[in-house]
């Protein structure tokens, strides 16, 4: 899709593009792996970790163990993840703005586990503006960067593939989107950068010209 052509459908990532989780839960992450004598800061967590589905996520961490974890680490890991989660999760500054304001279409499509998306949507104040259009890699038989996730989501939705947007701030966001076809938008820190994308931009404020939307 062309830019400056209106999109049929916006499909939002969640964590990091939504709901500002990421640093939350590579904190937890990287504290519980320090207790295992992994050396890894929380912001080295965060970049390793950004856009995995839960199972290659899962695998990352064993990898970085070395070993296999002990039993029920990963159902604790899960609940203290939730808890911090439920505590600390709120909406990427100006993000609310630009939904509310949306005159097309949109969507959520995320790695992220189904429950941990519904807790942040919900923490967050943004559930109700994504009811009955939110698709997780539990939807589908490959998560990013397999395109099967955003291809279902704009099936569900009833739109082409080629007439969609997506908003996303990992590598492998991006390269799901491109192999649905579709154009991508990279929503990225000022100092850095995402390869692969149709156009990057730092602020939330400036996604309506980007997306070629009226807004009032």
């Amino acid at each position: 899709m062309a830019a400056g052509s209106r999109p049929d459908l916006v499909i939002f990532d969640c964590d990091g593009v939504l709901v500002d989780s990421e640093s939350i839960v590579a904190g937890v992450l990287a504290g519980q792996l320090r207790q295992f004598d992994v050396e890894i800061t929380d912001e080295e967590c965060e970049r390793e970790f950004a856009g995995l589905s839960q199972e290659k996520a899962t695998e990352r961490v064993l990898a970085l163990l070395g070993t296999s974890a002990p039993a029920g680490w990963f159902d604790s890991l899960t609940r203290s993840v939730d808890v911090a989660l439920r505590a600390r999760v709120r909406p990427v500054p100006g993000v609310l703005d630009v939904i509310r304001l949306l005159d097309v279409p949109f969507c959520v499509a995320s790695n992220g586990r189904p429950e941990k998306v519904a807790l942040t949507l919900r923490t967050s104040g943004l559930a109700r503006y994504f009811e009955h259009r939110v698709f997780t890699a539990a939807d589908v038989a490959h998560g990013k960067p397999a395109p099967d996730l955003f291809l279902m989501a704009a099936e569900r939705c009833g739109a082409n593939p080629r007439r969609c947007v997506v908003v996303e701030d990992s590598v492998s966001g991006i390269a799901a989107a491109r192999a649905a076809g579709m154009r991508v938008l990279g929503f990225v820190p000022a100092d850095q950068t995402l390869d692969g994308a149709d156009a990057l931009f730092t602020d939330m404020a400036e996604l309506p010209d980007l997306l070629s939307l009226p807004m009032s």
